[in-house]
């Protein structure tokens, strides 16, 4: 465990940040993260439509799963966490700084996702609701002519979480006129070097693909290019539970990455089978569970 350990985390902090990590990591290194930041992200498109559960439409939805599943952290925006913390304090969260909507087109202006709210804040915040805050997280697009100032605030909040024993997580996504297309993975590739260079212990980043079908071989180039911070592959949009669970036990075993960021493809069922999901996720990747065996969860 001390190789996960930052050499910015202070001596009297060194202890927390390993508990925090043990405890959301089980142990393993790998991180299970239930993204719940797509309310603002994709606004209500990931929540209400065609084939999504009216459950879903409510904010609350996530904070049931995640109170309920077996998960590393639940990300999801300070807002969301201060309307809903009192009744869930039993959910390890990670607190996304920055968020932006989708309704600029990145073909139209380049984006920039700035930060809503000062670390200081987090730690008033947790200090006074008694909240199991294990983290931050900030999402930086690489391209866009606003990285410069992404890149300063993100790497400040990763420091800011060290020193105070926390995780620090960034989405790392390439996005602008400039970006031909963002699942190539030497690009990706060098977005995980990017989120090593700002000392992320984690970076959430695009998962490679080539003529259209998840390239295990590019992954491995990602990871490794990441060094020590773990990359986690982003769920994407709801498929079929068999192919998601195979795919994630492939990047890991196969493309060497060390845990997943996921949203619809759990928050998008019933109550009772979106748990049932993500224990199956969890379980792959922290308990090295088969596919057979997180499949066996789902009935």
């Amino acid at each position: 465990m001390k190789t996960f350990l930052p050499a910015d985390v202070p001596a009297d902090n060194e202890k927390l940040f390993l508990e925090h990590f043990e405890k959301t990591t089980g142990g393993s290194g790998r991180l299970m993260l239930f993204a719940g930041d797509q309310k603002v992200e994709h606004l209500n498109n990931d929540f209400h439509g065609e084939g999504i559960p009216a459950e879903d439409n409510d904010p609350e939805h996530l904070f049931r799963i995640a109170s309920k599943a077996d998960i590393g952290v639940f990300a999801t925006q300070f807002g969301l966490i201060t309307r809903y913390g009192r009744d869930y304090s039993n959910i390890p969260y990670l607190v996304k700084l920055n968020a932006k909507t989708n309704l600029i087109p990145y073909s139209e202006k380049d984006p920039y996702s700035q930060q809503w709210l000062e670390f200081e804040d987090v730690v008033r915040f947790q200090k006074s609701s008694g909240l199991d805050i294990r983290g931050v997280g900030y999402t930086v697009y690489l391209g866009s002519e606003h990285e410069h100032a992404m890149l300063r605030e993100s790497a400040r909040i990763v420091h800011e979480a060290h020193l105070h024993g926390m995780i620090a997580v960034l989405w790392i996504y390439p996005k602008g006129n400039f970006v031909m297309d963002e699942h190539d993975g030497h690009l990706i590739a060098g977005a995980a070097g990017v989120g090593a260079a700002l000392g992320a212990d984690f970076a959430k980043l695009k998962v490679p693909y080539r003529d259209g079908t998840f390239d295990a071989m590019a992954l491995t180039e990602v990871t490794t290019a990441a060094g020590r911070t773990g990359v986690l592959c982003e769920g994407g949009s709801r498929v079929d539970e068999e192919a998601f669970l195979t795919e994630l036990h492939t990047q890991i075993h196969v493309g060497g990455s060390r845990g997943n960021g996921t949203g619809r493809n759990i928050h998008q069922r019933p109550l009772d089978e979106a748990v049932k999901m993500a224990n199956a996720i969890y379980a792959v990747t922290v308990k090295d569970a088969s596919i057979e065996e997180a499949m066996k969860l789902l009935g």
